[in-house]
């Protein structure tokens, strides 16, 4: 199939490059991108996820050659930029786990302390830079969040300094070692369900 000829413009790198100032991979909303993937957009994210610093123009020779996908460079580059865009996929630079201690952990809340006092521990969790996945979940801990840390002591020093700072609305923290990881990645394949919805 064709969609396009190349037009011999600029041979982006796929996975990187600038915003086009939409930002849409921070929705304020928190929904789902309004978004109908083609054939083409999900064998993309399948070379993506693989190789994240695959140059849409070598894209565009994998599409081709294993999807039977002719595209030009530029409109895989242009798929990508408004995929991007939208927040169909986020763009992250997680650091390898052998740098970093890793710890899961669980905040229950004070609830005569709620209303008042929820929003500021929130926020100062969302926004620490040691905060790299951050949740709420059923049950009796409300917030989940997985942290890394350069060592234990760091850590330790964390969970004393949350205390001193939002003590009075938190009941408990617990928190977890999160060791021996044994796979931190996307794998290709999660895309090809998506052609099953």
């Amino acid at each position: 199939m064709t969609d396009d000829a190349d037009d011999g413009g600029p041979d982006d790198a796929a996975a990187t490059g600038p915003d086009d100032g939409g930002d849409a991979r921070d929705r304020a909303d928190g929904g789902a991108p309004d978004w109908d993937f083609s054939e083409r957009d999900l064998a993309i994210l399948e070379e993506l996820s693989g190789d994240p610093g695959i140059s849409s123009r070598e894209l565009a020779e994998v599409l081709e050659a294993e999807y039977d996908i002719d595209v030009s460079h530029v409109t895989v580059s242009e798929s990508i930029r408004k995929m991007r865009a939208e927040g169909v996929f986020r763009d992250a630079i997680i650091p390898n786990e052998e740098y970093y201690v890793f710890g899961l952990f669980e905040f229950q809340l004070d609830p005569t302390r709620f209303a008042d006092e929820w929003r500021d521990a929130m926020a100062y969790i969302r926004d620490d830079p040691q905060t790299l996945f951050y949740f709420l979940s059923t049950g009796e801990y409300q917030w989940r969040a997985v942290m890394m840390f350069p060592d234990r002591e760091a850590q330790s020093r964390w969970v004393h300094e949350f205390y001193k700072e939002h003590g009075a609305v938190v009941s408990n923290v617990r928190s977890h070692v999160v060791h021996n990881v044994l796979k931190f990645r996307t794998d290709p394949e999660i895309f090809r369900e998506l052609r099953e919805e």
